[in-house]
């Protein structure tokens, strides 16, 4: 397949290019290439094209929850949005806390995933003899729950949170909430509002506070034992004193933003309520305001999405019951486009963390770069055209999204995963042909 006339944005580049595909991977980049025999041709008409979005943080459901959604479900959400490969959290059911839960979940996927996949090892007080027992390629990462998860998973022990950082074999992310400090707030608003605690109270609960106590723990301990650190989701301009500008490349300790919390603030509450209760919180103007700052400088270095749906009728409840997550694959890269769009970022910066970064940090083999030789998962973009979302444009299983109603100011035209053109003009085209990342 031929792709003419694009303009591709790449390491820091805007250039008009033609590039062709050969079975799964990019055979060439130039200014023109003259189409080979039985060539599909595809005229991108000055539409952009971007390496595909690889997102490190979904929360897909599957094993257990699949009422919420499923691998094949999520990943179809996914390619609609130009996401091309993902990387799933562990706290499912059965969570995946051991190594023969990691292979089942490979099994799940395989043949069912529309977006290439991996996924990640759990962690809990009493299962570092399976992390240490780790083998390359098997897990892209270790999560840690520093703060309230599911089950079990939440490491408090600190003499175990010590023996991870000391022994990881792997990259370690972490979720950073001070859960006793978030208890204290909890108990403040059921005594002031009893059950009827608004939606605004959410980021005072899951407060700034708690965040900068976890991510300072983290932090230290990373720094203490000289381990790979990323912590996940970061939401508060204070936060931002643990980590440094600059690339990626050679950094210990990285960070990450996701699209909510680039994109909303806490003036959403008062429309969205719980379609806007995530953990942790989306919280005030001048934190949004800051992150986006901290993404543009590369003190944040990874854009990413933290997609966890849930049912309409789960959110339908008060503060205390609505579970936390919002589903967010199908509209990030149109939420992170409107903002260069509005000037707060410009299309390099978010190719570079949302597309480039990941693959730098976590290993990703031959992956999110728009080179000769690597995979060809490709996201075409209309930057002229509309999106507005409707139920029935909806892929995700829960059938909702935060941006119910809004009309976006561009369009996801096409996706290819491993070469394949897998969605376009709003249709899926071909079987699930996602594979298992590899690393280096």
């Amino acid at each position: 397949m031929l792709i003419t006339n694009a303009v591709l944005v790449n390491e820091g580049r805007r250039y008009t290019a033609d590039l062709l595909i050969r079975g799964e991977r990019i055979e060439k980049i130039a200014p023109q290439i003259t189409a080979p025999a039985n060539t599909e041709v595809i005229d991108a008409k000055g539409r952009l094209l971007l390496p595909g979005m690889i997102d490190d943080q979904v929360h897909f459901r599957e094993p257990g929850l699949t009422h919420k959604g499923d691998l094949a479900t999520e990943s179809a959400a996914a390619v609609a949005g130009g996401i091309t490969s993902f990387m799933d959290m562990p706290n499912v059911n059965p969570q995946t806390i051991t190594r023969a839960a990691l292979a089942a979940k490979y099994q799940l996927a395989a043949g069912r995933a529309y977006a290439n996949y991996a996924f990640y090892m759990g962690t809990t007080n009493d299962n570092l003899a399976e992390l240490e027992a780790l083998q390359r390629g098997e897990a892209c990462a270790i999560k840690i729950f520093m703060g309230a998860s599911t089950g079990n998973m939440l490491v408090d022990d600190p003499v175990i949170l010590e023996k991870i950082f000391e022994r990881a074999p792997t990259l370690i992310v972490t979720h950073c909430e001070d859960t006793p400090l978030i208890k204290i707030n909890e108990d403040a608003a059921r005594e002031k509002y009893g059950d009827n605690v608004p939606f605004s109270e959410h980021p005072y609960i899951r407060s700034a506070e708690a965040c900068w106590k976890s991510t300072e723990l983290a932090v230290g301990l990373a720094k203490r034992h000289g381990t790979r650190l990323h912590v996940l989701h970061l939401t508060t301009a204070r936060e931002l004193e643990f980590f440094q500008p600059g690339p990626i490349a050679g950094k210990q300790i990285t960070v990450e933003a996701c699209v909510h919390h680039l994109y909303f603030d806490e003036s959403r509450y008062a429309d969205l309520g719980a379609k806007l209760k995530c953990n942790p919180a989306v919280k005030t103007r001048n934190d949004r305001e800051a992150l986006i700052a901290a993404v543009t400088e590369g003190r944040i270095d990874i854009i990413a999405t933290d997609h966890a749906p849930h049912t309409r009728e789960e959110k339908n409840a008060s503060y205390f019951k609505a579970p936390s997550g919002l589903p967010l694959v199908q509209h990030a890269l149109l939420a992170l486009l409107e903002l260069v769009e509005h000037g707060e970022l410009s299309l390099e910066t978010v190719v570079q963390r949302a597309c480039h970064a990941p693959a730098q940090r976590f290993g990703v083999l031959n992956r999110g770069f728009l080179r000769e030789g690597a995979y060809a998962d490709l996201v075409l973009i209309d930057p002229d055209a509309e999106t507005v979302v409707t139920p029935e444009s909806l892929r995700s299983k829960c059938a909702w999204s935060p941006f119910d109603g809004h009309s976006f100011g561009s369009r996801i035209d096409a996706t290819w995963v491993n070469g394949q053109l897998v969605y376009r003009d709003g249709t899926l085209r071909a079987q699930a042909l996602g594979q298992r990342l590899a690393f280096a």
